[in-house]
């Protein structure tokens, strides 16, 4: 399945950070071009979560961008919306017993090891990184690197998202390295209308 070339996530924890609340954040990303976005949230989902992300999936639908839900099947299929998985999470083939075979479902990978396992998976689309240092993660894998990402892109055939440390003046360093699309979270602020308007003419 076609990825953007610019995947932003939009992490609940970061907006707050920065004085937004995720749904300023979204209508902002949405106005700004992005044709995906992704929700990540990591503490408890409470019924206030619940309706931020209600209120972001009403806007992705208006505006035809794909919401993506980060770690939780059973929202995503609520919502109706994609799904993202982590190595700690449900593997996409248990995903897909609450999705349900239509549901576009991304993995993500960090070495050889784990891009030669998600071959038998039913991923639509693969994560690999962090390709940079990064400080979203407390605890990150190690770094890929450029080079890694050169040397790991012919282990799969499927679109490979590139995450971890992307920025407006290295992303398009990441799609010619063989990347289909670039992942961006802490980039995406303090202003993310003007951020994701930023990536986008950075990377053409």
């Amino acid at each position: 399945m076609p990825i953007p070339r610019f995947y932003p996530i939009l992490d609940n924890d970061t907006a707050v950070r920065f004085g937004l609340t995720v749904r300023e954040a979204a209508a902002d990303m949405i106005e700004a071009g992005a044709r995906i976005l992704q929700f990540r949230h990591k503490g408890l989902f409470s019924r206030e979560v619940w309706a931020d992300l209600e209120s972001i999936a009403e806007l992705c639908r208006a505006k035809d961008v794909r919401l993506v839900v980060n770690d939780r099947a059973d929202i995503a299929r609520l919502l109706g919306a994609a799904l993202h998985l982590g190595q700690e999470d449900l593997a996409p083939s248990e995903a897909r017993l609450i999705t349900g075979p239509t549901t576009c479902i991304g993995y993500s990978t960090h070495n050889a090891d784990q891009l030669a396992a998600a071959r038998s998976e039913p991923a639509d689309y693969l994560a690999l990184g962090p390709i940079f240092g990064t400080t979203s993660k407390a605890n990150p894998d190690p770094v890929v690197g450029l080079e890694g990402l050169r040397r790991l892109r012919p282990l799969t055939d499927r679109p490979l998202v590139a995450i971890g440390g992307i920025t407006r003046a290295n992303a398009k360093s990441v799609l010619d390295a063989g990347a289909d699309s670039v992942a961006a979270i802490g980039d995406l602020f303090p202003d993310p209308r003007k951020r994701v308007s930023e990536f986008l003419a950075a990377i053409g």
